[in-house]
Parts: structure tokens; sequence; C-alpha cells
């Protein structure tokens, strides 16, 4: 039997604005074993990046939990989440999220030197020539294009071999060709590495690719099929 990797729990969000109290997420409940895939489709404002942000403890819930392998992300301390996402955690953004001054080499190598890894350049290197970057290691991200920014990202996200992969809308910035091609260097790597995905989407053919999907809708889970 697999083991669960992430379970959340009857989680709920809400914010105060002028009205009053909004709803964001409504008693949301599944869970996610190890080495699944798993799509999280809705339209936008549906709740998905905010379920998200709560999986990674990046934000709070207004009630409701949130267990990783077991263990309860808000009781952890602050500092003892940031330190569970930089050992245990990759991210994916739409829009990379790769510092601007700084090679491609440099941005993968980031997270491994803030967690003391003296093997950083190899590991960068080795990491950057699976995604087919073994010639752009020392440009810039402004000089690469969208998929090539989007390799690296996943590069970052890969080369400190997290448990769990967390990715907003990884194409969403991307041509239909090279989302394509981008998601197909997503999966790979992920089933090569065992790691756990869990990709936040729009887009229903991205969806039907991973081995799950949650539907949200006005930020309730209306289906996991």
């Amino acid at each position: 039997m697999s083991e669960t990797i992430i379970s959340i729990q009857h989680v709920s969000k809400a914010v105060q604005d002028v009205g009053g109290s909004l709803s964001i997420l409504r008693d949301i409940d599944f869970s996610v074993n190890a080495g699944e895939t798993v799509a999280i489709l809705g339209a936008s404002g549906s709740g998905k990046s905010t379920l998200l942000s709560l999986m990674a403890g990046l934000d709070t819930p207004t009630e409701g939990s949130v267990f990783l392998a077991g263990q309860s992300l808000f009781d952890m301390t602050e500092d003892e989440r940031a330190a569970w996402r930089g050992q245990q955690l990759g991210f994916v953004f739409q829009n990379f999220q790769l510092m601007g001054h700084l090679t491609a080499l440099e941005n993968v190598m980031l997270p491994l030197e803030l967690a003391g890894n003296k093997n950083a350049s190899r590991l960068a290197k080795d990491i950057l020539g699976q995604v087919g970057l073994s010639e752009r290691l020392n440009h810039f991200p402004k000089v690469l294009s969208g998929g090539e920014q989007q390799r690296v990202a996943l590069a970052r996200a890969f080369v400190v071999q997290p448990q769990l992969l967390l990715a907003d809308e990884p194409t969403g910035s991307l041509d239909a060709q090279t989302g394509e091609s981008i998601m197909d260097l997503m999966l790979a790597m992920n089933q090569a590495r065992g790691t756990t995905l869990i990709l936040v989407t729009h887009d229903q053919k991205l969806a039907q690719r991973c081995n799950r999907t949650l539907t949200l809708r006005a930020g309730q889970l209306i289906s996991q099929g």
C-alpha cells in the first residue's frame, strides 16, 4: 500500500474584505499518495492557487489541517516549515520566478547552496544537462526563451530531489507546442525520481495526463477522479 505523502483535512480559507468575510475554500478534503501525479483543475478564481499555497505552508487555513507524511504542517513553526520547504519541496511557477541577476547555473545552484550542499555546481550542471541546457549554463534569464526559462525552473525544482513537487500553471505562459514539451519533460523527470506531483491548471488536456484529477468550483471540491 502506498504511503500518504500529503493529506488535506477539512480545510477552509476565508478572508475579510470591506463586505465582511469572503470564503475562498470550503471544507476541502483529500489525500495524495507518494509517487502520484494529481491535477487540480478549475477556472480562474476557483481557489486553486490558494490551495497550493496552503499545501506549501505559505498560507494558513481558517479551519482544518494539512499533514505531510503524517506530520501536521501548521504545528510546525514558520522556521520549521521553511526548512521543510527547502529540503522536501519543489516549486514550478507559470512565470518561472527565476532570479534575473543570476545565470541559469546560478539559479539552479541557489537552493543547493542555501542547504549547504558543497556539490552545488556539479549537481546543477548535471541536471541542466538533463533538461537540454548544457550550452546555456552562463546565460541570464532575459536572453533565454520562455521554454528555456521553464526548463531552468524545472531543473531548480528537481535538483534538491524533493518528495513533493507543486506546479502552478507551469505551461500557462508558453505556446501550445512548447507547453507540451515542458509537460513531457516534467512528467518524465517526475517518474524517474519517484516524486509526487500536484499540478494546478485550468487546462483539461493537461490535467488528463495526470493519474488523477480534482476539480474545484467556487472554492469547493466538486469531483475527485
